[in-house]
């Protein structure tokens, strides 16, 4: 692992077809009248791990609605991409680590360009879900944050392999994301119950963004916190 301030000091926005949008918190939300602006790197083409996607916006609002609770709290975020939650937490005094696919450097190297960017501290470290090695062992979070890390079911065994993993290494954490309800919460809630996990929190991802942000946001979008079910919860496949 390695300090993104550090790693992305002298680091240059790629060649390729990027944009830097700007994204404001607190306040009116806006431009004009705000209390944090984070800017993000991303590719206008719209690629999975560069793109600004409305589960991050949700999300990075709701960090920023419970700062608080986030500032000085152990934070990691899985396939970060463009990173926005993360670096919210980042911003409002969490110590935060930024994780996607370990092999996508391509992702990896432009989320240490946004830290740079932002003046973030935040480690970034490859990671990939269901892969046991010691950069899973070392993370010992209070929370994990997963903006629309449910869109391909391909991989929704090893991301909930990965986040019971991380809930159990590090007891009392708990788990925030932000899903499209593309065919209901039962899915979220079938694999919850085969993780041994269960919802502490569930909200319409609309009921607490500002009105400027949920004008330019489609779709049905969903944040639920989840821990571990101590009544339930099955051995870790490690263990």
């Amino acid at each position: 692992m390695e300090s993104a301030a550090s790693a992305g000091q002298a680091a240059a926005v790629p060649a390729r077809m990027t944009t830097v949008s700007r994204h404001y918190f607190g306040g009116g939300a806006c431009e004009s009248h705000h209390d944090l602006r984070v800017d993000i790197i991303e590719n206008i083409e719209e690629d999975y791990g560069m793109f600004v996607w409305p589960c991050s916006i949700i999300l990075a609002e709701y960090v920023w609605q419970q700062r608080s609770r986030f500032s000085g709290s152990k934070v990691v975020e899985l396939g970060a991409g463009t990173s926005l939650p993360g670096l919210v937490a980042a911003k409002v005094g969490g110590d935060v680590t930024l994780t996607d696919i370990a092999h996508n450097a391509e992702v990896l190297n432009n989320i240490r360009r946004i830290c740079a960017l932002n003046d973030a501290s935040c480690t970034v470290s490859g990671l990939t879900w269901g892969d046991w090695d010691e950069r899973v062992f070392d993370l010992h979070p209070d929370i994990i944050l997963g903006a629309d890390v449910l869109y391909d079911s391909a991989n929704f065994d090893d991301l909930f392999a990965t986040v019971t993993f991380l809930l159990e290494n590090s007891p009392g954490a708990v788990f925030i994301t932000t899903y499209h309800n593309r065919s209901g919460h039962h899915l979220i809630e079938f694999l919850m119950v085969k993780w041994g996990l269960k919802c502490l929190k569930l909200l319409d991802g609309f009921s607490f963004l500002p009105s400027c942000k949920a004008a330019s946001l489609q779709g049905n979008i969903q944040l639920v916190e989840i821990a571990l079910d101590k009544e339930k919860h099955k051995p870790s496949p490690l263990g």
